[in-house]
């Protein structure tokens, strides 16, 4: 999953949201917190026409937008709406995640319907200055928890992938790993392929 925050980019957004489902990210989550409804809106049918359907996109927290660009999902932070009020908005049609930083919120996102959740921050981050990563051994807990995928996020680059699928990890959620590379399609390129080793030695 890329996360996207477009001060982070050096190509306009679309573009490299575009290289970046080109080089294996598989998930878009639209996060521009700073952006009104009708700027994120647009925004969000941009993404979807430089994406040309070749990965999911789903919107935080606005499920308003998330429905009028008819988005894969919409993904709720912490304090956002509670799982169960998101679903009876959307339906079953579409995907419902929610970030969480430990197990008993993880089990409560199960709990009230979450399709997914997004865990951390596992290492220190750029985008969370001064926060202490919880570490591999959180997504081992929460992992062994959940009957639903949980996405790594925080600090997560190449070299990590192995460690955070290896306690258990579906996936992994980033943004400055690709975002902040000068070569977006490469940098998710590098990411696809440090998570396809890692599925691979699980399943060895």
């Amino acid at each position: 999953m890329l996360v996207t925050d477009r001060h982070h980019s050096s190509l306009p957004l679309p573009q490299a949201v575009a290289r970046a489902v080109a080089g294996g990210v598989g998930v878009v989550q639209l996060r521009e917190k700073d952006l009104p409804a009708g700027e994120l809106l647009a925004l969000a049918l941009e993404l979807r026409r430089a994406m040309t359907d070749k990965a999911l996109l789903v919107i935080n927290d606005r499920v308003d937008v998330a429905l009028a660009c008819h988005a894969q999902g919409v993904h709720l932070p912490e304090a956002g709406l509670p799982v169960a009020v998101a679903r009876r908005l959307v339906g079953e049609g579409m995907l419902v995640g929610r970030s969480v930083h430990g197990l008993k919120e993880a089990l409560r996102a199960q709990e009230e319907g979450a399709d997914y959740v997004v865990l951390g921050p596992i290492y220190p981050t750029r985008s969370h200055p001064g926060t202490v990563g919880a570490g591999p051994q959180l997504v081992r807990e929460v992992a062994g928890a959940l009957k639903i995928p949980v996405l790594a996020i925080g600090g997560i680059d190449e070299g990590r992938v192995g460690e955070v699928v290896g306690a258990g990890a579906a996936g992994i959620a980033v943004i400055s790993a690709i975002l902040g590379s000068g070569d977006t399609l490469a940098a998710a390129r590098r990411l696809r392929e440090a998570l396809e080793r890692s599925w691979a030695e699980l399943r060895a």
